[in-house]
């Protein structure tokens, strides 16, 4: 278990990256370039397919989702009430549903949705086999689920610093959750912003698969290990401190990472024009 890998240090994580995520994250580390290579391998080609954006956030995936999807159909899941905040203030998300939800326990009946997209929100499963199983439960027989996540980088540096933060799956690891949760014709699909370059690892994958057959994933079943919010003990509060300062000062590296191979990259291009 990572750092942050926990629901109620994640709560509070975003509670404060909440409120810059959309200006200084999305454009290094979630592009719309990389959105639009996820959301067609998710096969969004009916307006009236009935969507689940699970672990939406601040709702820059399900902008992405709208544009193909009638919003009347869509609903927006996400534990952080600050996430969803942001969410409430864009106009193209106005006829969406918004809930606070746990990804690992939905609050969903069996078999309801077409489609499954969650994006950048497996990292903070305490158990990412269930967050997918319950992926396989809420849809129909013949829906389509895609679970974007970053994938354990090939630098030693970086994945000692990645690993310390939050959960940096490896490509076998997203292809075994998506298999045992039932899913059939999985793939995985690169992605990565421009700025990345490495040839060690794909900086993130989106793991599709197919639901063959109704009812329940066979990989569910127990409850969650975790809820966010749960009252501590004092032993708990000094766990769950240390753990949120220590992994939000990793997680606080990546961005000015990102922010300096993005400028270089930048300005290789200006220089090339």
């Amino acid at each position: 278990m990572r750092l942050l890998q926990h629901k109620t240090e994640a709560y509070w994580f975003y509670r404060f990256l909440s409120v810059v995520y959309d200006r200084w994250v999305n454009p290094l580390f979630w592009t719309e370039a990389m959105r639009g290579v996820a959301l067609d391998a998710a096969a969004l080609d009916d307006r009236g397919l009935r969507t689940l954006d699970c672990g939406a956030g601040t709702g820059f995936t399900t902008e992405g989702i709208v544009a193909r999807v009638d919003p009347a159909g869509v609903t927006m899941v996400d534990q952080s009430p600050h996430q969803l905040a942001r969410a409430r203030a864009k106009p193209a998300l106005a006829g969406v549903e918004k809930l606070e939800g746990d990804a690992e326990a939905l609050p969903f009946g069996d078999d309801g949705f077409d489609r499954y997209v969650s994006a950048g929100s497996i990292e903070y499963w305490p158990d990412p086999q269930r967050g997918i199983a319950e992926a396989y439960r809420v849809l129909r027989d013949g829906g389509r689920a895609t679970v974007i996540g970053p994938v354990r980088p090939g630098n030693r540096l970086l994945r000692a610093l990645a690993e310390t933060w939050m959960l940096f799956p490896s490509e076998a690891e997203y292809r075994g959750w998506m298999e045992r949760a039932g899913f059939a014709e999985v793939e995985l699909v690169p992605l990565a912003p421009s700025w990345y370059r490495s040839r060690k690892a794909p900086y993130a994958v989106a793991a599709v698969g197919v639901k063959p057959a109704p009812g329940p994933s066979p990989a569910g079943g127990a409850a969650p290990a975790e809820r966010a919010r749960a009252p501590m003990t004092p032993r708990g509060r000094l766990q769950f401190a240390a753990r949120f300062v220590a992994g939000s000062l990793a997680g606080a590296v990546f961005v000015p990472v990102g922010a300096v191979l993005h400028a270089r990259q930048r300005l290789q291009e200006r220089r090339g024009g």
